[in-house]
């Protein structure tokens, strides 16, 4: 790892207890989860099951014990291979966060403004920042929703290196049960860039339809009286319309990406829970074992479902910091970073949602153009993950920002990484 230059950061000193006082100040402050989950048995207000457990308050509780919840699949770690994160001490009492309207918020202020379960920066592969609140800690593994798209992405460059998958292929050579729906045609490069002409809309708000029908089959919703049973692979049975052509604009699909781990398992006859597990978070060196959601029959939601701790979520931005470091080939990364195709988002629902910056979307990851790159994964209720290759600088944020889309949460937290970006800089 490199070396951190902040000047006064090599051990614990003054502004080190200031940040563990700040830590504890903001867990009183912006502790959500309350009761929740708290007696034997819990009152009934204060129990989380499924038909609560992404609404606030209850998410605050349920997004860092989602395997309480949920069936699971274990991702292990490698305990003799973990990667230590040497700590330094900046000093961040003169941060400030441009909020946009009204006085600009330090880093207390923004944990609560931004609904923060966890959050945690890497600058010159050192942490220099963590914090949690609502009952979470440095060991307690978050779900990523949709940063867990991130991953595949990753995983996807990999096993393409190995030659065990090819991103030219139509996705139905690997999968030909479904030659008859709306994805043949696609390639694998087409769902990993989300540009498949397939119709399907994640409306978070739709109480009814195909939107609620994939929740259900993926075990994420309950059933209700008079359900089929339903699992996720027989789903994509369903997705028979079409928008257009495959190979257009930038189409946010999450089936897509639940699509490729089925593809991944079929290329490679492994579970993908394992491959992730023995090609990834094993030997970057996380530091506990995740997880991952799956349905009835086991088959894992690469969507939205894979949980880890805070800095096992940076310890991947590290990796995109050090061109892969050996696991993720550096030239898979370069692609990210640079080849997807900036007319196919501009083209897109998504592009008002960034107005003024120049972006793509490549490999299940979101990519700022300008001034320099900056890699992202983002996950509904506030999941973040932002790279800047090259300011070396890592942030990782857990959530359980109310609104799903988490607009706010997401705007407050570029502003933070542009701070950081200036802040640290100029140590």
């Amino acid at each position: 790892m490199g070396k951190c230059p902040c000047a006064g950061i090599t051990g614990m000193n003054s502004h080190g207890a200031w940040a563990a006082k700040g830590a504890r100040r903001m867990s009183q402050e912006q502790d959500k989860a309350g009761k929740l989950m708290q007696g034997f048995p819990p009152a009934p207000e204060h129990q989380v099951d499924l038909s609560n457990w992404r609404s606030t308050p209850f998410n605050a509780w349920a997004f860092h014990h989602v395997r309480e919840l949920l069936p699971t699949a274990a991702i292990p770690n490698a305990p003799g291979r973990v990667r230590p994160l040497e700590r330094a001490y900046p000093d961040f009492r003169g941060l400030r966060i441009d909020a946009g309207r009204g006085p600009n918020l330090d880093l207390s202020q923004f944990m609560a403004a931004a609904e923060v379960d966890g959050i945690v920066i890497l600058y010159k592969g050192r942490l220099v920042h963590e914090s949690y609140a609502n009952g979470m800690t440095a060991d307690s593994p978050h779900i990523l929703m949709s940063v867990s798209k991130s991953l595949l992405g990753l995983l996807a460059g990999i096993l393409i290196e190995k030659g065990q998958l090819d991103a030219d292929r139509e996705a139905t050579f690997y999968i030909p049960e479904l030659q008859d729906t709306a994805f043949a045609g696609a390639s694998v490069r087409q769902l990993l860039d989300m540009r498949s002409g397939v119709t399907f809309n994640e409306d978070y708000s739709e109480v009814d339809g195909l939107y609620q029908r994939y929740r259900k089959a993926v075990g994420w919703n309950p059933s209700e009286a008079g359900d089929p049973p339903l699992d996720l692979r027989s789903f994509f049975s369903e997705m028979t319309a079409s928008d257009g052509p495959h190979g257009g604009p930038f189409r946010y699909i999450s089936p897509c990406t639940d699509l490729l781990a089925w593809v991944i398992e079929r290329a490679t006859e492994r579970r993908y829970a394992d491959l992730m597990s023995e090609l990834l978070l094993a030997p970057m060196g996380a530091e506990h074992a995740a997880y991952i959601t799956v349905d009835r029959f086991g088959a894992p939601r690469a969507a939205g479902g894979i949980c880890c701790t805070t800095r096992d979520l940076a310890r991947v931005g590290q990796l995109l910091v050090e061109s892969g470091d050996g696991i993720v080939p550096g030239t898979w990364i370069e692609d990210i970073t640079y080849a997807g195709d900036s007319a196919a988002w501009d083209a897109s629902d998504f592009a008002p949602f960034y107005p003024g910056l120049a972006m793509h979307y490549r490999a299940q990851c979101y990519v700022i153009r300008e001034p320099a790159p900056v890699i992202m994964g983002i996950g509904i209720h506030g999941q973040s993950l932002m790279v800047d290759r090259e300011a070396e600088l890592v942030l990782a944020k857990h959530a359980s920002a109310a609104d799903p889309l988490a607009i706010e949460s997401e705007r407050l937290t570029l502003a933070l990484f542009r701070a950081l970006q200036e802040y640290l800089g100029a140590l």
